[in-house]
């Protein structure tokens, strides 16, 4: 759980029709920074359900298509929910940088959900960037996130 993984090229994006316009941004954004970005929806502002955007960004990661994934929705909460009913997905809700390392640093999350509409662009720009750029810390941290992933596989 340390090491390769670290190294992030292609990152899922997704969002819902409240945090589209966020979803746009940071797409292009993280293109801009090099990364391969796959955009999973929504692509308009016509309504759809975080739940299936979740699970369709969650599906990119755990297949190994993206080493990583990113869900904005109207406060990140639903999604993250959502996102961690997946298996092998570690899905973190953060608000600032400080949750942003510790969700990468101490718990290992794959998956980052952001409230779109609750931080302007900057504020999600720096947060997916130092997200993405931030290595799991292993060492006791890895005794941890092993713990957590035996809970998902029922030990």
């Amino acid at each position: 759980m340390s090491g390769g993984e670290d190294l992030v090229r292609s990152v899922a994006i997704g969002s819902d029709h409240g945090a589209f316009a966020q979803k746009e941004m940071l797409r292009r954004y993280l293109e801009q920074l090099g990364f391969r970005v796959v955009d999973v929806g929504c692509f308009s502002e016509d309504k759809v359900d975080y739940p299936d955007i979740a699970v369709a960004v969650c599906r990119k990661v755990v297949s190994g298509d993206c080493e990583r994934g990113i869900i904005l929705d109207g406060a990140g909460i639903g999604s993250s929910m959502a996102a961690n009913k997946v298996r092998g997905i570690r899905a973190a809700l953060c608000y600032d940088i400080r949750t942003v390392l510790n969700s990468r640093e101490h718990n290992n999350a794959n998956v980052l959900t952001l409230g779109g509409p609750l931080h302007d662009a900057a504020q999600l720009c720096d947060m997916a960037k130092t997200w993405l750029a931030t290595r799991f810390g292993g060492g006791r941290h890895l005794v941890r996130v092993t713990k957590i992933m035996a809970i998902e596989r029922g030990n």
